[in-house]
């Protein structure tokens, strides 16, 4: 199913995509050396029932996960990439983490992630690797514009991506969002221009480059849903929702403080 948002939907779906980006920046700051990942799913879930809004995750169980998830936020850290399932670990000084959260509120979802580096222990690889998927959104986003194709906004991401030498695993990527957090269309990070969806305003994107180091190819978890890098390679991932709008792609998942 594809949605297009009313603007009325549209207002509602810029409160959400802030709600998204004020919860990411509070725990972004809560994560610290000793901070554990169920501290972290636990202060998003007091979070998100302050505003009223309902977690995408808690309930689900598509068919590449052993559901339903059961948090109400992804943790994922060092090789681990996508789905990342909270559990009872601390944080360690160095680790690479990325926070994916996705909610609803008022019936409209969105969904963003964010990768750091914990504590002060940085790695000159890690913050390559994040660079370059907040490169590769930036240039995504740039191609959001109405009458363009998604094709377009796929080889945007990809250029950036495998332009600095990384491998590209297209199963999992950005998607359609609307009343429901997944949507269609699936999108790629990576893909030809011209082709594809032609992009309309109303139309609600999540965006995710993500990448991990030396590989393209993911193993899951015992938990079965915590997918990581096969070669143990660390991984980062950045996302956020847009919307396609007539004066060009607008980003919903900034914090309410951040210039827009």
């Amino acid at each position: 199913m594809i949605e297009i948002l009313s603007p009325a939907e549209l207002v509602r779906a810029r409160a959400a995509g802030a709600l998204v980006g004020d919860i990411l920046a509070e725990l972004r700051e809560l994560a610290a050396p000793g901070v554990t990942l169920l501290d972290l799913d636990a202060r998003a879930a007091q979070l998100i029932d302050a505003a009223g809004a309902v977690s995408c995750y808690v309930d689900y169980a598509p068919s590449f996960g052993d559901g339903p998830f059961g948090h109400h936020l992804c943790t994922a850290v060092n090789d681990a990439v996508l789905h990342g399932m909270p559990h009872d670990a601390a944080l360690a000084d160095g680790d690479l983490l990325t926070l994916d959260l996705a909610l609803t509120l008022r019936g409209i979802s969105a969904d963003a992630a964010v990768s750091l580096t914990v504590g002060g222990a940085s790695r000159p690889r890690d913050a390559e690797l994040i660079a370059v998927t907040e490169r590769a959104l930036a240039a995504g986003i740039d191609a959001a514009v109405p009458g363009g194709r998604l094709g377009d906004v796929s080889a945007a991401v990809g250029r950036v991506l495998t332009g600095e030498g990384h491998l590209v695993n297209r199963e999992f990527g950005g998607h359609g969002i609307g009343s429901t957090m997944h949507q269609d269309p699936h999108v790629p990070n990576d893909g030809r221009p011209g082709r594809g969806l032609r992009l309309r305003p109303g139309l609600l994107l999540a965006l995710e480059p993500w990448v991990m180091d030396g590989t393209d190819q993911l193993v899951t978890d015992a938990d079965g849903w915590t997918l990581r890098s096969a070669n143990g390679g660390r991984a980062a991932h950045t996302e956020h929702t847009i919307a396609i709008t007539e004066d060009g792609p607008e980003i919903l998942t900034l914090p309410s403080s951040a210039e827009r």
